[in-house]
């Protein structure tokens, strides 16, 4: 993957960050991803240089890494690592997901946290930037292994979070179950019911209505504003959305109830194709109930096949939805969606897309939406839980479905401005980069030199 060409201040400042941080490639190319697009910051606000903003933009204010023993179901101990790294709060407390899956490290949860700086900072809510998690991978495990680990981890994990300093939510591996084992152990030590602490509860106990579907629903919504921009909608759109657990189902979801058809969707094991239109029920109780292989998809539906190789990227649709992990969108599916006469691609996971396929399908005219931006409503509606929490209320699905589609409506719309007013109008990559990019340096400026 080659390096982007940057003003030789900024490469100065990207060395800097290659040098102190050895190894970590997803951090790397998220950094990339943003120094590309300030250049025209950066000669407009030549005070950002002064007060050297990008360098400590970049450095996390606190990196937490931590050993997390457990107790399996047949008594043997296991042990593994535990990370939140606190990137910045010149906004508002840390607010990010966790994240449990084999391939976390540092360098994963710092692209993570990096990136979650400038969603949060979009959204408008007084909310900075973190993210966290463990190399702990809960497929297979039981209840009681699962229960096991999340109490140990939150064991140590309770002494650097709070509703006013770092509030964690869930990611790929942390779900409602773990969110409730997480707070029980944050209850017991504490000895206090801070509902706050933690997003993504239960309805029940705290929880926010909507915020299972947010990120899936805020893409499909993001997606929706730039169809508009050419005078469409989803209405009889063939999409493909690539995943299959919470942001991709919800995604798809949401697509169909605006009149879309979602044609295929994916997981680890290879992707399934419906001409008729993926059954989003069947799709919910196969991942989320039986928790199966979405080959079993097609051993049900007559309509469907299951494709054990290749890409999803290769199914012909008019809006593609990248849901499942970063990187997963390379230049060849990229080529593969333009020649299928595909028209916009908007990110439902964190950096999905890998750099020269963003370039490919920007320079071929997709309309491209990058993570940061079209995958915030997670967050927002994490955000809103937090209100809801503060204030002791509870909210309607449809007020807080609303209030999402208004977030989204407004991330847009600022991510166009901005693009406008950098003279490149449609590109929502420079736009939501520059955007996110200046709040949280005015804020910094204005807090002085912490």
């Amino acid at each position: 993957m080659t390096s982007p060409q940057l003003p030789p201040r900024l490469e100065t400042v990207r060395e800097t960050i290659l040098r102190r941080n050895p190894g970590e490639v997803e951090f790397h190319q998220a950094v990339d991803e943003v120094l590309v697009s300030l250049g025209p910051v950066l000669e407009r606000r030549p005070d950002y240089v002064d007060a050297s903003i990008l360098e400590r933009l970049a450095e996390p204010e606190r990196q937490i890494i931590f050993r997390v023993p457990w107790v399996d179901d047949q008594g043997r101990v296991q042990v593994n690592r535990g990370f939140r790294v606190e990137f910045n709060s010149a906004l508002g407390p840390y607010k990010g997901g966790l994240r449990f899956h084999p391939s976390v490290y540092l360098g994963i949860v710092k692209f993570l946290g990096f990136e979650q700086v400038f969603k949060n900072s979009l959204t408008g809510l007084p909310i900075g930037g973190g993210k966290g998690g463990s190399d702990f991978d809960p497929k297979g495990k039981s209840d009681g292994e699962v229960m096991r680990f999340c109490q140990a981890f939150m064991t140590e994990l309770y002494r650097h979070i709070g509703e006013y300093t770092d509030v964690p939510a869930g990611d790929i591996g942390v779900g409602g179950r773990e969110i409730g084992y997480l707070f029980g152990q944050y209850k017991r030590i504490t000895n206090r019911y801070e509902a706050g602490v933690l997003t993504g509860k239960g309805l029940t106990w705290g929880g926010a209505q909507t915020r299972t579907e947010a990120t899936g629903y805020g893409t499909v919504f993001f997606a929706e504003e730039m169809l508009a921009m050419r005078k469409s909608g989803f209405d009889g759109m063939r999409v493909v959305v690539s995943g299959s657990g919470n942001v991709a189902i919800y995604a798809a979801q949401k697509v169909e109830q605006l009149g879309g058809t979602v044609v295929a969707m994916s997981d680890s094991g290879g992707y399934v194709v419906d001409e008729d239109g993926i059954d989003i029920d069947v799709m919910k109780d196969l991942k989320e109930v039986r928790r199966e292989r979405i080959s079993a998809y097609a051993e049900n539906r007559s309509s469907a096949r299951h494709v054990a190789d290749g890409s999803i990227w290769d199914v012909p649709c008019d809006v593609a939805l990248p849901c499942a992990t970063q990187n997963e969108l390379p230049v060849a599916g990229a080529r593969a969606l333009i020649r299928n006469g595909c028209r916009v691609v908007a990110e439902g996971a964190n950096m999905p897309t890998t750099p020269d396929a963003t370039d490919a399908l920007q320079q071929a005219g997709v309309l491209f939406a990058p993570g940061k931006a079209s995958n915030c409503g997670g967050v927002a509606v994490s955000a809103l839980e937090m209100q809801q929490n503060a204030s002791r209320d509870s909210w309607t699905f449809e007020h807080t479905e609303e209030r999402l589609r208004e977030i989204m409506s407004g991330v847009f719309g600022t991510c166009a401005m901005t693009a406008e007013e950098y003279g490149v109008p449609g590109d929502f990559v420079k736009g939501a980069n520059i955007a996110g990019f200046v709040k949280v340096a005015d804020a910094m400026l204005s807090l002085g030199v912490i």
